[in-house]
């Protein structure tokens, strides 16, 4: 159990941090849309590398900076469009309501989350190298560590993704959706200026 509870708080304590996968879980759980898919790809995709960081690839990522380079330019590019989407999305007149919003087909949805995911190099040093490494010190309960750090993502992102329903009444003014967006992009942009001034290992 101790392993299984050091998993789960270490988990939440690098989820929780404010970033773009996060904030596009947030908007699409207060939209309504396709809010089960995104919980469950986000969830499976931090189980995997949890899973690969507990198996030792962890190394293979140090051994390849060259990568981790290119994911950060690519992820800076990806963010910094995001963010663009959302400021025009602010300035629309239309009203937001969660019901009346237009609805993003599934591929959109799974290529996005995926990219929100997959594209931050940081989502490898935090989840396959610093989770794997703390796990790994607790040797036969490594497996134990690892099943509380899946249990952090899928109770993290089920709560972003179905909580965010119950501000459904403030989200049906078109001022919050303006705020949001706009919150947003910010949150891109400055994740996008982190990334590029973080210095990733050489």
């Amino acid at each position: 159990m101790g392993a299984i509870l050091a998993g789960l708080l270490t988990g939440l304590s690098l989820i929780i941090a404010i970033g773009a996968q996060n904030a596009y879980v947030l908007r699409m759980g207060l939209s309504r849309q396709h809010v089960g898919l995104i919980v469950a790809i986000c969830a499976a995709s931090d189980i995997v590398l949890i899973i690969l960081g507990i198996a030792g690839i962890g190394s293979v990522i140090r051994s390849a900076p060259s990568a981790l380079q290119v994911l950060r330019w690519v992820g800076v590019v990806y963010l910094s469009l995001f963010a663009l989407r959302s400021f025009w999305r602010a300035l629309r007149p239309e009203v937001l309501l969660p019901s009346e919003a237009q609805r993003p087909t599934t591929k959109a949805v799974v290529s996005t989350t995926l990219a929100f995911t997959f594209l931050n190099p940081h989502v490898y040093l935090d989840t396959v190298l610093l989770l794997g490494s703390i796990g790994n010190q607790y040797g036969h309960g490594r497996w134990l560590f690892a099943l509380g750090a899946s249990m952090s993502s899928l109770v993290w992102f089920s709560g972003l993704g179905y909580g965010a329903r119950f501000a459904s009444r403030l989200m049906s003014r078109p001022m919050t959706w303006r705020a949001l967006d706009c919150s947003i992009g910010v949150v891109m942009l400055l994740i996008a200026l982190k990334l590029t001034l973080t210095p990733l290992p050489s």
